[in-house]
């Protein structure tokens, strides 16, 4: 599975979640992930109905964070689950072999056993301090990242491995030469003063390395 971008939504006070989905999908992203940490399954449910359909008109995939049980029922493409949430091998029991699956880690422990449940990819953070997050995890940094690639390369573990937190414009080409199978962004799109363009000019650095 080929991972590059993926945006991450989020709400400001210039933007609503919505907003910065079709922000992230205007500049040519083709992976989102909608994240509404605070809210009822019913706004989730509202704010995914406008989402969704907004996906699928630009072919992108459309994940949904935290709750597997609504995967079905706003037609989702999977979840990512974060540590605190279900446990990757039930959700698989749940949702089947035909949704992606991802899982948050922080140390190369809990990405082997996210794979060996049946992760489609593993998000990984973060890279550096993010007010996006709460409860952040220890700061993982290059050389973070640079250990547990290779241990996923001493165990034979191909999934893709998502840089997340705190990432900057800058940092994404640098991060993918170290192996990273893609990148998680949204504060750095959305703080932009050209959100749709910003999203543009990664999209491109992204494609030309």
């Amino acid at each position: 599975m080929m991972i590059n971008i993926q945006f991450i939504t989020h709400e400001t006070a210039k933007y609503s979640y919505i907003d910065s989905a079709r922000i992230a999908l205007e500049g040519g992203c083709k992976w989102i992930q909608l994240r509404m940490k605070d809210a009822s399954k019913e706004e989730i449910i509202a704010v995914a109905k406008f989402v969704e359909p907004m996906c699928r008109k630009h072919q992108a995939t459309f994940i949904i964070d935290d709750h597997v049980e609504l995967v079905k029922q706003i037609h989702a493409d999977g979840v990512h689950l974060g540590q605190l949430d279900m446990p990757v091998d039930k959700a698989r029991c749940i949702l089947g072999d035909d949704y992606i699956i991802g899982g948050t880690a922080n140390v190369f422990e809990e990405v082997e056993l996210h794979w060996k449940r049946g992760c489609n990819y593993v998000g990984s953070g973060p890279y550096r301090f993010t007010t996006t997050k709460k409860k952040l995890a220890p700061i993982l940094g290059v050389s973070g990242y640079k250990h547990i690639i290779a241990c996923m390369e001493e165990r034979n573990i191909n999934i893709p491995l998502i840089a997340i937190g705190g990432i900057r414009k800058e940092d994404i080409l640098p991060l993918l030469q170290l192996g990273i199978g893609g990148i998680a962004l949204s504060s750095t799109v959305l703080q932009a003063e050209n959100p749709v363009g910003e999203m543009k000019q990664i999209m491109k650095l992204v494609l030309s390395k």
